[in-house]
Protein backbone atom coordinates (compact mmCIF):
# COMPACT_ATOMS: atom_id res chain seq x y z
CA UNK A 1 0.00 0.00 0.00
CA UNK A 2 1.16 3.47 -1.23
CA UNK A 3 2.52 5.65 1.90
CA UNK A 4 0.60 8.73 2.30
CA UNK A 5 2.17 11.91 3.61
CA UNK A 6 -0.20 13.85 5.40
CA UNK A 7 1.55 16.94 6.42
CA UNK A 8 4.37 18.37 4.25
CA UNK A 9 6.99 21.68 5.27
CA UNK A 10 5.67 23.12 1.74
CA UNK A 11 1.82 22.31 2.37
CA UNK A 12 -0.45 24.02 4.02
CA UNK A 13 0.78 23.73 8.12
CA UNK A 14 -2.65 24.09 9.87
CA UNK A 15 -4.50 21.33 7.60
CA UNK A 16 -2.07 19.10 8.06
CA UNK A 17 -1.19 19.15 11.64
CA UNK A 18 -6.02 18.30 11.36
CA UNK A 19 -5.07 15.56 9.05
CA UNK A 20 -1.90 14.06 11.40
CA UNK A 21 -4.19 14.56 14.83
CA UNK A 22 -7.33 13.34 12.44
CA UNK A 23 -5.10 9.62 11.75
CA UNK A 24 -3.65 9.85 15.20
CA UNK A 25 -6.93 9.80 16.36
CA UNK A 26 -8.02 7.02 13.93
CA UNK A 27 -5.10 4.19 14.43
CA UNK A 28 -3.27 5.35 17.63
CA UNK A 29 -5.17 3.61 20.94
CA UNK A 30 -4.16 5.85 23.52
CA UNK A 31 -5.10 8.80 21.63
CA UNK A 32 -8.06 7.08 20.33
CA UNK A 33 -9.33 6.87 23.40
CA UNK A 34 -8.75 10.53 24.89
CA UNK A 35 -11.78 12.02 26.06
CA UNK A 36 -12.86 16.14 26.86
CA UNK A 37 -12.41 15.42 30.30
CA UNK A 38 -9.24 13.60 30.17
CA UNK A 39 -7.32 16.61 28.26
CA UNK A 40 -8.10 19.24 30.56
CA UNK A 41 -4.81 18.15 32.84
CA UNK A 42 -2.96 18.85 29.96
CA UNK A 43 -4.55 22.27 28.31
CA UNK A 44 -3.81 23.56 31.83
CA UNK A 45 0.10 21.98 31.91
CA UNK A 46 0.75 23.43 28.76
CA UNK A 47 -0.93 26.90 29.26
CA UNK A 48 1.45 26.95 32.26
CA UNK A 49 4.56 25.99 30.39
CA UNK A 50 3.67 28.74 27.85
CA UNK A 51 3.47 31.07 31.14
CA UNK A 52 6.87 29.74 33.00
CA UNK A 53 9.06 29.79 29.58
CA UNK A 54 7.36 33.78 28.73
CA UNK A 55 8.33 34.69 32.34
CA UNK A 56 11.32 32.53 32.81
CA UNK A 57 12.96 34.08 29.24
CA UNK A 58 12.95 31.02 27.32
CA UNK A 59 14.07 31.41 23.99
CA UNK A 60 12.45 31.54 20.81
CA UNK A 61 12.74 28.15 20.10
CA UNK A 62 11.51 27.17 23.01
CA UNK A 63 8.60 29.42 23.15
CA UNK A 64 7.62 28.13 19.77
CA UNK A 65 7.90 24.36 21.02
CA UNK A 66 5.24 25.22 23.98
CA UNK A 67 2.69 27.17 21.87
CA UNK A 68 2.56 24.78 19.55
CA UNK A 69 1.59 21.91 22.32
CA UNK A 70 -0.76 24.54 23.47
CA UNK A 71 -2.20 24.47 19.67
CA UNK A 72 -2.27 20.80 19.74
CA UNK A 73 -4.86 20.92 22.63
CA UNK A 74 -6.62 23.26 20.63
CA UNK A 75 -7.32 21.03 17.36
CA UNK A 76 -7.44 17.61 19.88
CA UNK A 77 -10.84 18.87 21.23
CA UNK A 78 -11.86 20.18 17.90
CA UNK A 79 -11.48 16.76 16.45
CA UNK A 80 -13.54 15.16 19.25
CA UNK A 81 -16.14 17.62 18.46
CA UNK A 82 -15.90 16.74 14.90
CA UNK A 83 -16.33 13.02 15.04
CA UNK A 84 -19.74 13.79 17.30
CA UNK A 85 -20.92 16.19 13.99
CA UNK A 86 -20.34 18.95 16.58
CA UNK A 87 -17.72 21.47 15.38
CA UNK A 88 -14.89 21.57 13.50
CA UNK A 89 -11.57 23.14 13.99
CA UNK A 90 -12.08 25.46 11.26
CA UNK A 91 -15.50 26.59 12.62
CA UNK A 92 -13.33 27.32 16.05
CA UNK A 93 -11.10 29.39 14.11
CA UNK A 94 -14.10 31.42 12.03
CA UNK A 95 -15.92 31.55 14.88
CA UNK A 96 -12.74 33.37 16.65
CA UNK A 97 -12.09 35.85 13.41
CA UNK A 98 -15.95 37.11 13.77
CA UNK A 99 -15.64 37.81 17.54
CA UNK A 100 -12.41 39.57 17.02
CA UNK A 101 -14.35 41.73 14.10
CA UNK A 102 -17.74 41.96 16.04
CA UNK A 103 -15.66 43.20 19.26
CA UNK A 104 -13.09 45.52 17.80
CA UNK A 105 -15.78 48.29 15.67
CA UNK A 106 -12.95 50.55 16.53
CA UNK A 107 -10.64 48.58 13.44
CA UNK A 108 -13.21 46.92 11.70
CA UNK A 109 -16.50 47.22 10.06
CA UNK A 110 -19.09 44.51 10.34
CA UNK A 111 -18.38 43.01 7.06
CA UNK A 112 -14.53 42.90 8.58
CA UNK A 113 -12.95 45.51 6.55
CA UNK A 114 -11.00 47.96 7.49
CA UNK A 115 -12.39 50.96 8.99
CA UNK A 116 -10.62 54.26 7.19
CA UNK A 117 -9.05 55.76 10.68
CA UNK A 118 -8.43 54.63 14.10
CA UNK A 119 -8.89 57.14 16.22
CA UNK A 120 -10.47 55.00 19.70
CA UNK A 121 -8.42 55.90 22.75
CA UNK A 122 -7.98 52.64 24.74
CA UNK A 123 -10.94 53.81 27.30
CA UNK A 124 -12.93 53.97 24.17
CA UNK A 125 -11.39 50.34 23.53
CA UNK A 126 -12.34 48.75 26.33
CA UNK A 127 -15.70 50.35 26.81
CA UNK A 128 -16.62 49.25 23.42
CA UNK A 129 -15.14 45.56 24.24
CA UNK A 130 -17.40 45.52 27.52
CA UNK A 131 -20.75 46.27 25.69
CA UNK A 132 -20.52 44.15 23.21
CA UNK A 133 -19.76 41.10 25.23
CA UNK A 134 -22.78 42.51 26.96
CA UNK A 135 -24.88 42.15 24.30
CA UNK A 136 -23.60 38.88 23.56
CA UNK A 137 -24.44 37.26 26.63
CA UNK A 138 -27.78 39.28 28.18
CA UNK A 139 -28.10 35.97 30.45
CA UNK A 140 -25.26 37.18 32.76
CA UNK A 141 -26.66 38.87 35.81
CA UNK A 142 -24.13 41.22 36.48
CA UNK A 143 -20.70 42.03 35.74
CA UNK A 144 -18.89 39.48 38.26
CA UNK A 145 -20.41 36.32 35.94
CA UNK A 146 -18.58 34.73 33.91
CA UNK A 147 -15.24 34.22 35.94
CA UNK A 148 -13.83 30.96 35.66
CA UNK A 149 -14.38 29.41 39.21
CA UNK A 150 -11.71 27.44 38.47
CA UNK A 151 -8.95 30.32 38.42
CA UNK A 152 -5.94 29.76 41.03
CA UNK A 153 -7.40 32.18 43.96
CA UNK A 154 -5.15 34.83 43.46
CA UNK A 155 -6.03 35.09 39.94
CA UNK A 156 -9.63 34.79 40.67
CA UNK A 157 -9.20 37.82 42.91
CA UNK A 158 -7.69 40.10 40.70
CA UNK A 159 -9.75 39.03 37.58
CA UNK A 160 -12.98 39.56 39.93
CA UNK A 161 -11.66 43.14 41.32
CA UNK A 162 -10.40 44.23 37.51
CA UNK A 163 -14.31 43.44 36.48
CA UNK A 164 -15.83 45.21 39.19
CA UNK A 165 -13.90 48.33 38.55
CA UNK A 166 -14.90 48.56 34.81
CA UNK A 167 -18.29 47.84 35.84
CA UNK A 168 -17.95 50.91 38.43
CA UNK A 169 -18.69 48.40 41.63
CA UNK A 170 -16.84 49.05 45.05
CA UNK A 171 -13.86 46.76 45.51
CA UNK A 172 -14.54 46.65 49.50
CA UNK A 173 -18.52 46.43 49.70
CA UNK A 174 -19.56 47.18 53.04
CA UNK A 175 -21.14 44.14 54.85
CA UNK A 176 -24.95 43.41 54.52
CA UNK A 177 -27.37 40.80 56.25
CA UNK A 178 -25.95 37.40 56.05
CA UNK A 179 -26.37 35.17 53.28
CA UNK A 180 -26.57 31.61 52.59
CA UNK A 181 -23.26 31.41 51.71
CA UNK A 182 -21.58 33.42 53.46
CA UNK A 183 -23.24 33.28 57.17
CA UNK A 184 -20.80 36.12 59.21
CA UNK A 185 -19.94 38.37 55.70
CA UNK A 186 -18.04 41.39 56.42
CA UNK A 187 -16.00 43.73 54.41
CA UNK A 188 -12.46 42.69 53.40
CA UNK A 189 -10.10 45.06 55.32
CA UNK A 190 -8.23 47.36 53.87
CA UNK A 191 -5.10 46.51 52.06
CA UNK A 192 -2.37 47.41 52.75
CA UNK A 193 0.11 50.32 50.76
CA UNK A 194 0.96 48.21 47.87
CA UNK A 195 4.61 47.21 47.14
CA UNK A 196 6.66 49.18 44.40
CA UNK A 197 7.77 46.17 42.30
CA UNK A 198 6.46 42.74 41.39
CA UNK A 199 9.01 41.38 42.87
CA UNK A 200 8.15 43.07 46.35
CA UNK A 201 4.58 41.90 46.04
CA UNK A 202 6.29 38.40 45.50
CA UNK A 203 7.72 38.62 48.66
CA UNK A 204 4.77 39.91 50.50
CA UNK A 205 2.71 36.97 49.31
CA UNK A 206 4.83 34.72 50.29
CA UNK A 207 5.64 35.82 53.57
CA UNK A 208 1.52 35.89 53.76
CA UNK A 209 1.48 32.12 52.99
CA UNK A 210 4.34 31.28 55.11
CA UNK A 211 2.50 32.72 58.11
CA UNK A 212 -0.75 30.89 57.15
CA UNK A 213 0.62 27.82 57.15
CA UNK A 214 2.17 28.33 60.03
CA UNK A 215 -1.01 29.08 61.37
CA UNK A 216 -2.47 25.82 60.46
CA UNK A 217 -4.80 27.79 57.53
CA UNK A 218 -4.97 27.15 53.82
CA UNK A 219 -3.96 30.50 51.94
CA UNK A 220 -5.67 29.17 48.47
CA UNK A 221 -8.75 28.22 50.04
CA UNK A 222 -9.19 31.02 52.34
CA UNK A 223 -8.58 33.80 49.40
CA UNK A 224 -11.41 31.48 46.71
CA UNK A 225 -13.54 31.88 50.19
CA UNK A 226 -13.10 35.64 49.69
CA UNK A 227 -13.28 36.03 46.05
CA UNK A 228 -16.45 34.02 46.23
CA UNK A 229 -17.90 35.94 49.24
CA UNK A 230 -17.27 39.03 47.20
CA UNK A 231 -18.77 37.68 44.31
CA UNK A 232 -21.99 36.80 45.90
CA UNK A 233 -21.84 40.49 47.61
CA UNK A 234 -22.31 42.00 44.59
CA UNK A 235 -25.14 39.46 43.23
CA UNK A 236 -26.60 40.08 45.94
CA UNK A 237 -26.52 43.71 45.30
CA UNK A 238 -27.49 43.34 41.67
CA UNK A 239 -30.36 41.47 42.08
CA UNK A 240 -31.80 43.99 44.55
CA UNK A 241 -31.17 47.18 42.08
CA UNK A 242 -32.97 44.90 39.84
CA UNK A 243 -35.95 44.43 42.15
CA UNK A 244 -35.86 47.98 42.62
CA UNK A 245 -36.11 49.30 38.45
CA UNK A 246 -32.08 49.71 38.63
CA UNK A 247 -29.24 48.10 36.83
CA UNK A 248 -25.84 48.48 36.82
CA UNK A 249 -24.69 49.50 33.21
CA UNK A 250 -21.47 50.16 33.43
CA UNK A 251 -21.79 53.88 32.38
CA UNK A 252 -19.31 54.74 35.66
CA UNK A 253 -16.37 53.12 33.69
CA UNK A 254 -14.12 55.87 33.04
CA UNK A 255 -10.76 54.55 32.36
CA UNK A 256 -9.05 55.83 34.84
CA UNK A 257 -7.36 52.46 36.15
CA UNK A 258 -6.05 51.11 33.25
CA UNK A 259 -2.26 51.79 34.45
CA UNK A 260 -1.40 47.91 35.29
CA UNK A 261 -0.72 44.77 33.09
CA UNK A 262 -4.32 43.03 33.78
CA UNK A 263 -5.39 46.49 32.56
CA UNK A 264 -3.79 45.96 29.01
CA UNK A 265 -5.51 45.67 25.45
CA UNK A 266 -4.63 42.12 25.28
CA UNK A 267 -6.84 41.43 27.75
CA UNK A 268 -9.96 42.89 26.67
CA UNK A 269 -9.21 40.98 23.11
CA UNK A 270 -9.60 37.14 24.13
CA UNK A 271 -11.76 35.39 26.16
CA UNK A 272 -15.75 34.93 26.03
Amino acid sequence: MPTRTLAKEDSLPVQGLVAVLAALREHCPWMGALTHESLVEYLLEEAYEVAETIEAGGDEAELKGELGDVLLQVVLHSRLAEERNAFTFDDVARGLAAKMIRRNPHVFRADGSLQDSFPATMEDIVRTWDAVKKAERPDRGHALEGVPAALPALARAQKLLDRAERAGLPALPQPGPPGPTAPAATAPAPATAAPATEEELGELLFGIVAAARAGGLDAERALRGAARRFQDQHGASHNGASHNGASHNGASHNGASHNGASHNPVSHNTGS
